[in-house]
């Protein structure tokens, strides 16, 4: 072997090394870079770390939100693990293997017309600056995480739709799994496995949800189940203003929602069970639309009352509300289980009925 092949297989092997030495760290890096530049200038951390094997650690990550958001931060987390695809150096876009966040907490809004608000700072701004026109050629970096998953979270939900100030729901001990995620484009089906206890004044139950959601065309075909939910933190998307209030009782709801070109189906069943209403309101008192006296006599019978629902229509149409959707298909699925007019139910409802269809 000649002295100059030596020194080039020297020099290889030497390059060798430092690649797989010096990779992963390069890897993390570069990744801790783009982190930082994501999260935005709202987002504080208290420390990163950087493992053997090019993980990276985040540590006391908060997102403060924005004013006007409900509550004081979007995200917090004790501990978010990254696991970088190594094969990202090669080129194309930044893959992140998976995300594990620990002790996190999550804020979401739905806004008073039925809009579904989540992680803004990362979700709509990100987004937002990605298409908004620039004197830099240089398109937004694409990011591709295969796998989230969420341990030991909560969730705070605030629903502006149902009334005003908002409707608070907390579900906790959450425990995720989604992905693929692809920003910013969010083109890209999500498969979803959600699950963790639905936090009641009286009762916890539980909750379930498992499908997939693409953020950008509103697409999903999702399953939810709500299981022995404490009513009294439901009532609200039940009742109208005038009807009589709950004292006791629990829920269970199984929906099985698609979305496709914005139009929605979701037939479900809704069981009460032990359900207490609150005395006054006189005979024409309602419940959900319905005779109050003809909903307890059906509770009387055997303490259970099931319902069969199917909501429908367009997402993207101003008329239509799935607060008041949900509440006329209840009142007549109602009426029709406890044998009471349908006709009936409908004239009753005619200001909402009209305020739905325009007519």
């Amino acid at each position: 072997m000649t002295p100059s092949r030596r020194r080039s297989l020297v020099a290889l092997a030497i390059a060798l090394v430092l690649l797989l030495v010096a990779g992963p760290y390069l890897a993390a890096w570069q990744l801790q870079t783009r982190i930082e530049a994501a999260l935005g200038p709202r987002a504080t951390l208290g420390d990163i770390s950087i493992g053997w094997s090019g993980s990276v650690e985040l540590r006391q990550l908060r997102i403060q939100a924005a004013p006007g958001w409900p509550a004081e931060d979007e995200l917090r987390a004790e501990r978010v693990h990254i696991r970088p695809d190594l094969r990202s150096l090669l080129g194309g876009p930044w893959r992140i293997a998976s995300v594990t966040v620990e002790g996190g907490y999550l804020s979401a809004q739905r806004s008073r017309d039925g809009r579904l608000r989540l992680l803004p700072a990362l979700l709509e701004e990100r987004a937002g600056r990605a298409q908004a026109p620039s004197q830099d050629p240089t398109p937004a970096p694409a990011i591709e995480i295969d796998e989230i998953r969420l341990a030991d979270g909560a969730l705070a939900f605030f629903d502006h739709s149902v009334r005003r100030p908002a409707l608070q729901l907390r579900i906790e001990q959450l425990a995720a799994r989604l992905g693929p995620l692809r920003l910013p484009a969010l083109d890209q089906a999500l498969q979803i496995e959600l699950g963790g206890v639905f936090k009641g004044p009286q009762r916890d139950g539980r909750i379930e949800i498992r499908g997939r959601y693409t953020p950008a065309s509103h697409d999903a075909d999702l399953r939810a189940r709500f299981s022995d939910v404490d009513l009294l933190a439901l009532q609200p998307y039940l009742l109208k203003v005038a009807e009589a209030g709950v004292r006791r009782g629990t829920l269970d709801l199984d929906v099985h929602a698609t979305v496709v070109g914005e139009r929605l189906r979701a037939p479900g069943t809704l069981t009460l069970t032990n359900l207490e209403l609150a005395s006054g309101g006189g005979p024409l008192a309602t419940f959900a639309g319905v005779p109050r006296q003809a909903v307890l006599a059906a509770m009387t019978r055997d303490g259970r009352l099931q319902v069969r629902f199917t909501l429908e229509g367009r997402l993207d149409d101003p008329a239509f509300s799935l607060n008041e959707n949900l509440a006329t298909k209840l009142a007549s699925g109602l009426a029709e289980t406890l044998g009471v007019s349908v006709s009936g139910v409908v004239k009753g409802l005619g200001g909402l009925v009209k305020g739905l269809f325009g007519r």
